[in-house]
C-alpha cells in the first residue's frame, strides 16, 4: 500500500470526547481561574540533560522546566454534515468504525447512528501550542484552528482561556493566538538551523487528547522538502507524533523550542516513525507579522523555476547541479523590469546560497514587498548580478527537483518528428517560432518528449524555423538543453545522444 501524507495531525471527532471525555470534565472547572499566575520568565532547563540508568539521558528536569508553558488547544467548528456530496465525514477516521461498534457516538450524529444527520453539526477538535510571551501570545499550527468557531486554550495549572486567533498563514501552517493573562511561563527558543542530525529532541502536546504527554527521540534529517511545500524546510523526527501533537514545540535538550510539530508520514493515520517541524525561525518570522499587522506578505519575483539535475548542469556550464533554474518569466514581473531571463540560473539571493531550486520561493518569500534584491545570476556560462525590486504577494511556481526529461528536434540522430509553430500559434505563444512535436523515438522518447510539446529553443537560442533548428542541434554536439513547452509550463529539457 503506497504511504500517505497526513498533513493534519489535528484529532477531530469524537474519539478524544469519548476516549478522553472523563480527563477533559474533571480536570476544568472554573475555580481553575483564581489559581496563582506562573512567573514571566522563559521557561528552560537550568542544566543539560542527566544521564539516568543504563548510560540512557533522562528527561525529567527538561519536562519540569519546560512543561508549564506548554498548552493544550480545544477548538470548535461548525461543519455541514456530510458536505455536499453527503458523504460521511468520519468515513476517513481510523476509529470511527472502532466506536460504532461500541455503541458510542459520533458528534453531531442523534445516538451515534448514521441516520438522522442534521444540516449542521458541532465539532470538536484537540491540538497543542506553547506560550512564546508572558503577556499570553500562543504559537500553534494554522490547520490546529482553520475554520474554528471557539478556541480554548488550557494550561498545565488547570485554567483555560478563550482565545483570539491574531492570524494564520496556511503556506507555513503557524497560527497565533492571544489569551488575556499575564505573568505566564514562556519558552525560549534556539537555533533550529545549527541543530544536528542525530542529535535528541523532545516534543510535548497532546496526542489524542491526553494533555502534556512527552515523547523523545532524534533528529532523522533537516531541510526536507515535502510536496506542495516550498515555504518550509521541515525538521524530520523520530519522535512519536500523533494526531492532537499539532502546534506543540519540539525542544533540544537545552529546553529550547526548535520547532512546531506540525506533520506525519502515515499509512494509519497514526505514528509511524517519521514526523516533520517547522523550523522555529520560519515560525517566529511568521508570527512577528501576524502579531503586526494580522497577515503575512510576501515578495514576489514572478518566474516558473525548475531544479537542475547534473546533465543539464552540465550543460549549463555548472560545476555542480545547485541552483533556480529560470524556465519562464511572466510578463510584466519584477523579474521582467528586474532583466531576468529564461535559461538563468538564480545561484544566490543577498548571498545567500540557492543550493536547491526550493530554497528561491522561501528566501524570496521571506522579504518585504518592494524591497530591492541582489540575485547571484548564471548566464552565458559567467555569473553576473542582477537587482529586483520584489512586488507582493509569492506566487512562484516551483516544478519537480528532477525535471522531467524530454529532447526534441526534426532529426534523425534525436528521433523526432514534428512541424513549425504557425505564425497564428507562435503569435499566441509570444514567441518568433518553434517546433511541434508529432512523434519520438530513440533518444527523444527515451528523454520522454510525447506528442504535443513545444521546443521552443536550444541552448538558449530561441528557435526560428526547422531548418535553424536543425543547424543548431548539429552544432549543439551529444549534450544540450532544450526549452519545452508543454501545457502552460515551460521547463528546461537536458538531452544526450548516443
Amino acid at each position: 500500500m503506497k504511504p500517505v501524507m497526513v498533513k493534519s495531525t489535528l484529532a477531530f471527532s469524537a474519539i478524544v470526547l469519548a476516549l478522553t471525555g472523563c480527563l477533559q470534565e474533571g480536570a476544568i472547572s472554573p475555580s481553575h481561574a483564581a489559581n496563582t499566575a506562573a512567573p514571566a520568565a522563559p521557561v528552560q532547563a537550568s542544566s543539560p540533560v542527566a544521564q539516568g540508568r543504563y548510560g540512557l539521558p533522562d528527561f525529567s528536569a527538561l519536562v519540569d522546566q519546560v512543561g508549564p508553558a506548554v498548552v493544550n488547544i480545544s477548538v470548535t467548528q461548525k461543519v455541514a454534515r456530510g458536505g455536499a456530496s453527503g458523504e460521511d465525514p468520519f468515513a476517513d477516521d481510523p476509529f470511527y468504525d472502532f466506536l460504532r461498534r461500541f455503541g458510542i457516538p459520533a458528534p453531531g450524529t442523534p445516538g451515534g447512528g448514521r441516520g438522522g444527520r442534521a444540516p449542521e453539526q458541532i465539532q470538536q477538535g484537540v491540538g497543542s501550542g506553547f506560550i512564546v510571551s508572558a503577556d499570553g501570545y500562543v504559537l500553534t499550527n494554522a490547520h490546529v484552528v482553520d475554520g474554528a468557531t471557539e478556541v480554548t486554550v488550557k494550561l498545565t495549572d488547570k485554567r483555560d482561556f478563550k482565545a483570539k486567533v491574531v492570524g494564520s498563514d496556511k503556506r507555513t501552517d503557524v497560527a497565533l493566538l492571544k489569551i488575556d493573562a499575564t505573568g505566564l511561563p514562556f519558552v525560549k527558543t534556539g537555533d533550529a538551523e545549527h541543530s544536528k542530525v542525530g542529535e535528541w529532541v523532545v516534543a510535548m502536546g497532546s496526542p489524542f487528547g491526553f494533555e502534556n504527554t512527552v515523547t523523545a527521540g532524534i533528529i532523522s534529517a533537516k531541510a526536507r522538502r515535502l510536496p506542495d511545500e516550498n515555504y518550509v524546510p521541515f525538521i524530520q523526527t523520530d519522535v512519536a507524533i500523533n494526531p492532537g501533537n499539532s502546534g506543540g514545540p519540539l525542544f533540544n535538550l537545552a529546553g529550547e523550542v526548535i520547532g512546531i510539530n506540525s506533520q506525519i508520514y502515515s499509512r494509519s493515520g497514526g505514528f509511524m516513525g517519521i514526523s516533520f517541524a517547522i523550523p522555529i525561525d520560519v515560525a517566529l518570522k511568521v508570527k512577528d507579522q501576524l502579531q503586526k499587522y494580522g497577515k503575512v506578505s510576501r515578495g514576489r519575483l514572478g518566474v516558473t523555476i525548475q531544479g537542475l539535475d547534473a546533465d543539464l548542469a552540465q550543460n549549463f556550464g555548472l560545476d555542480k547541479p545547485s541552483g533556480a533554474l529560470v524556465a519562464n518569466v511572466e510578463a510584466g514581473s519584477p523579474a521582467e523590469k528586474g532583466g531576468l531571463q529564461p535559461g538563468d540560473v538564480v545561484t544566490a539571493v543577498n548571498g545567500q546560497k540557492i543550493d536547491s531550486s526550493a530554497d528561491l520561493p522561501r528566501i524570496i518569500g521571506e522579504q518585504k514587498p518592494g524591497t530591492t534584491v541582489r540575485l547571484s545570476v548564471w548566464r552565458d556560462r559567467k555569473s553576473r548580478e542582477v537587482n529586483v525590486t520584489l512586488g507582493e504577494q509569492a506566487t512562484e511556481k516551483t516544478l519537480a527537483a528532477s525535471p522531467d526529461r524530454k529532447g526534441e528536434n526534426p532529426s534523425a540522430k534525436l528521433g523526432l518528428t514534428g512541424r513549425a509553430l504557425s505564425p497564428q500559434e507562435a503569435s499566441r505563444l509570444g514567441v518568433p517560432g518553434g517546433i511541434v512535436v508529432e512523434g519520438a523515438s530513440g533518444p527523444a522518447a527515451k528523454a520522454g518528449l510525447q506528442g504535443g510539446d513545444v521546443i521552443l529553443g536550444i541552448n538558449n537560442q530561441a528557435i526560428t524555423s526547422v531548418e535553424q533548428f536543425r543547424k543548431l542541434l548539429d552544432a549543439a554536439g551529444n549534450r544540450f538543453a532544450l526549452l519545452v513547452q508543454r501545457g502552460g509550463s515551460r521547463i528546461f529539457v537536458a538531452v544526450r545522444l548516443g
